[in-house]
């Protein structure tokens, strides 16, 4: 049975490099409320539908800490809708400088297409979100055959309900035929949790968190020291293979397709 279909993320896999616009914004979500986050925080929940993801900081116990020293209580679930409030015009702004596409993306899913695959696309933003993104990734040379956002069903990642939509979107199955490409945890899970073979990435996303200019300028040993726990955290995960960027595709691509023409499943 050939492989039918690669599913891919977008920040931090297709587009923005170092996955940094939702990164930035909620930190800058979470100061309106005088609750100071780190990048290391901000990036924990990353892949998660956003509104999960702040509820999930909402509950770490810093942060917790933090919100009753500033507002006189813990949060509740009204406060995680008030900074979901204050963060999508936020998101929905800053999208739009961070969509230049991962070098070798466009290169690739032409490569894909070539063999034949269709090309899906999952995605924590919500739709309003992707509005602006998918013109300025079109005018780069990247349009999936679909698109499944974070809003769009009634539960997000972990959980296999966007794969589910990419298959029924596509025309393609079994589960097994298709490839779902990720930087986070969240995304890798979605894919095992739908039955997909899964990749993660490493260098361009969430767990590395540098920009293309600050990992260009890296030594290879300094390369392989942040690349170590990326790779090790996507491992655990559950990913059948990670790599740097989507770049480096192609070689799992025909790997997965002779494990299948031996009988291999993911």
């Amino acid at each position: 049975m050939p492989l039918k279909a690669v599913v891919f993320d977008w920040a931090g896999t297709v587009i923005d490099f170092g996955s940094r616009a939702p990164m930035r914004v909620f930190v800058e979500a979470f100061g309106h409320f005088g609750v100071p986050l780190t990048a290391a925080e901000a990036r924990g929940p990353m892949g998660k539908p956003k509104r999960d993801h702040i509820a999930e900081l909402m509950a770490l116990p810093r942060i917790v800490s933090a919100w009753a020293k500033a507002h006189g209580q813990t949060p509740t679930k009204a406060d995680i809708d008030r900074v979901y409030e204050i963060f999508v015009p936020l998101n929905i702004k800053a999208v739009a400088d961070f969509a230049e596409l991962v070098p070798g993306a466009a290169k690739i899913v032409e490569a894909l297409r070539a063999r034949g695959l269709k090309i899906g696309s999952t995605t924590g933003y919500t739709r309003e979100v992707m509005a602006p993104i998918l013109p300025l990734a079109a005018a780069q040379g990247y349009a999936p055959d679909n698109l499944v956002c974070a809003d769009d069903l009634a539960e997000g990642r972990p959980s296999p309900l966007m794969m589910y939509r990419c298959f029924a979107d596509l025309g393609v199955y079994p589960p097994g035929a298709v490839v779902k490409v990720d930087d986070t945890v969240p995304g890798i899970e979605e894919g095992l949790a739908a039955g997909t073979w899964t990749v993660g990435i490493a260098a361009s996303g969430n767990e590395t968190g540098l920009s293309l200019a600050e990992w260009t300028v890296l030594t290879p040993k300094e390369r392989e020291r942040v690349l170590t726990p990326a790779r090790e955290k996507l491992e655990a995960a559950g990913a059948h293979v990670v790599i740097d960027t989507v770049a480096n595709l192609m070689p799992v691509i025909e790997s997965i397709d002779r494990l299948m023409a031996e009988g291999e499943v993911p």
